[in-house]
């Protein structure tokens, strides 16, 4: 009997990796299946996938685009799931939908296969059903990728709940605290949002983050603060930096150009946060450290004169 070959997938370290990424690892790994992560996020990739993806593309899309560059021949299949929704409260900016579809059009001349899974709960597609044909697709039984799905949930979990009990360790410590607002896949990416919060603590400052956070309870929050906001992940920024706010003594809006979402989020946050400093910073393709060094410098400068610490 001839045995199985499982094939070695490969997942793009960008976008909703940092959202989903325990999920899709713990499912993969549950399954015996070899998983082969894209670097970690750098100047390289970011200007590959600059060259790659369309030229309107937000700076979050080129930096996956360069990832998936990264994974190409390297492994059988490119991951690339689509979120549209967990029902009709629940709904995903549909860049998330598309990207599947881009990827696979901008690399169609490489020969190599990519493979995906629908959420769509609102079309008879919810997660647990998705897994379960992403499972059947790679060649695994219905009951093995159940299985595997809740296993992988219950690791999602365990993360978000370690995350928000480092939060607000943090939070209960003393000194400058500053509120980092902002998408996963910008604030976690070693290039783009990270050596903003190693700036933070360079200069002294506590850097807490608004999506350290139960995604329920910060859904909840938003819907308290703008019944309207759109997209499920901008609600959990939004209710994030309400319920992180008060422990913070200041904020920092970090967004990546063109994102539409965050134009309105964050002018929303603007307009109505009241009795704290906000500091809007918006990345693009061009940004380097040394602008936003200075501006995070003179924000501190500022809550420092407010608190009474610089006369």
């Amino acid at each position: 009997m001839t045995e199985r070959k499982i094939p070695a997938i490969g997942i793009p370290r960008a976008m909703l990796y940092y959202r989903y990424g325990a999920l899709w690892d713990h499912f993969l790994q549950t399954l015996g299946v070899s998983c082969i992560l894209s670097p970690p996020g750098s100047r390289g990739i970011l200007e590959t996938g600059t060259r790659l993806a369309p030229d309107e593309s937000c700076l979050s899309l080129k930096m996956f685009i360069g990832h998936v560059e990264t994974l190409i021949g390297r492994c059988d299949r490119i991951f690339i799931p689509r979120y549209s929704n967990f029902g009709y409260t629940e709904l995903f900016c549909t860049r998330y939908e598309a990207l599947y579809d881009q990827a696979r059009n901008i690399f169609r001349s490489t020969g190599q296969r990519f493979i995906t899974c629908n959420i769509d709960a609102q079309n008879s597609s919810p997660e647990a059903k998705a897994f379960e044909q992403f499972g059947a697709e790679l060649g695994f039984t219905a009951r093995q990728s159940r299985k595997a799905w809740r296993e992988a949930s219950k690791a999602l979990e365990q993360r978000k709940k370690a995350e928000e009990r480092a939060q607000k360790e943090l939070a209960d410590r003393p000194g400058l605290k500053v509120l980092i607002a902002g998408h996963s896949y910008i604030l976690s990416d070693p290039y783009l949002g990270k050596p903003i919060l190693d700036y933070l603590g360079a200069a002294g400052a506590i850097a807490l983050r608004a999506d350290a956070l139960d995604p329920e309870t910060a859904r909840k929050a938003c819907a308290r603060f703008s019944p309207t906001c759109r997209w499920v992940v901008s609600e959990e920024i939004v209710g994030g930096v309400q319920l992180w706010k008060d422990r913070a003594d200041g904020i920092i809006l970090v967004s990546a150009f063109p994102c539409g979402p965050d134009s309105m989020t964050n002018e929303l946050l603007i307009r109505r946060t009241r009795g704290i400093p906000v500091l809007p910073l918006v990345l693009d393709t061009q940004s380097g450290m040394a602008g936003v060094e200075t501006r995070i410098e003179s924000f501190l400068d500022i809550i420092r004169f407010q608190k009474g610490e610089m006369v």
